[in-house]
């Protein structure tokens, strides 16, 4: 089937698809412990969303989402995966989530915090990954609770051990594996909020181009190959995001 060269034009003006990847979330980016390539459930989406248009794929890796949504949104790249966020939404414009995945809290084990409900109290420091969905959140939602940045997801747990601080917040799966990794950590129980993953591209490509990156995250999601690709690269505790009406 033809593609409106229109509709090329407005997602990737350059005449190549090119994609932000994001490590600092390693339920949907990482790198491939023999190539070193990036690999995982954005990886997969991005390249089926180039062979959809028929156009060629660049990926540009980055360490943190901050990074990549700063690449979105000064429109350095034409498509990205991100959590929704209406900070974010100034210059990004987002697809339907295609993956649900929750953010959590984490203390030593010895401490006195058993719940969530509990973080948020004055003199609690509270380590999060600079730029990310949940500290985009937590800035908003913390009242009493300091925030310390840590420079990228994967290294909260670094931050909130090497300066002794009460309670380190990111993605569930990896806090657990952390907590595993280094002992003596507990995941508290449920979830302080729901991270919306979803795709984005660049306010300025303007209506038809949402539609169409719209239309392929829903039919990604129903024909089931968001879920395939989940269990291909492992991944435990996220779910696919429902399907929406059709755009």
């Amino acid at each position: 089937m033809a593609i409106d060269s229109d509709l090329i034009n407005a997602l990737a003006p350059t005449g190549v698809l090119r994609a932000a990847i994001n490590l600092g979330n390693p339920i949907l980016a990482h790198r491939h412990t023999e190539t070193g390539e990036p690999a995982g459930v954005s990886v997969d989406m991005a390249r089926a969303f180039a062979l959809s248009l028929g156009l060629e794929l660049t990926l540009s890796v980055f360490d943190s989402a901050g990074q990549s949504v700063e690449a979105a949104s000064s429109n350095q790249v034409d498509i990205g995966f991100f959590a929704i966020d209406p900070l974010r939404g100034k210059d990004i414009a987002f697809s339907p989530p295609y993956v649900l995945i929750e953010g959590s809290y984490m203390v030593r084990e010895g401490s006195v915090i058993t719940r969530n409900e509990q973080v948020d109290e004055a003199g609690i420091q509270v380590t999060v990954g600079k730029g990310s969905a949940y500290d985009l959140y937590l800035t908003r939602a913390l009242k009493q609770a300091d925030i310390v940045r840590a420079p990228t997801s994967p290294t909260v747990v670094d931050v909130f051990l090497a300066q002794g601080l009460e309670v380190a917040a990111g993605v569930r799966q990896q806090l657990e594996s952390d907590a595993r990794r280094y002992g003596h950590l507990r995941v508290l129980p449920g979830r302080f909020m729901v991270i919306e993953q979803a795709m984005g591209t660049p306010k300025v490509r303007g209506p038809q181009a949402l539609a169409n990156l719209s239309r392929f995250v829903e039919d990604m999601k129903a024909s089931g190959k968001v879920a395939e690709a989940l269990t291909v690269h492992g991944i435990q505790g996220a779910s696919v995001a429902p399907v929406q009406p059709a755009f």
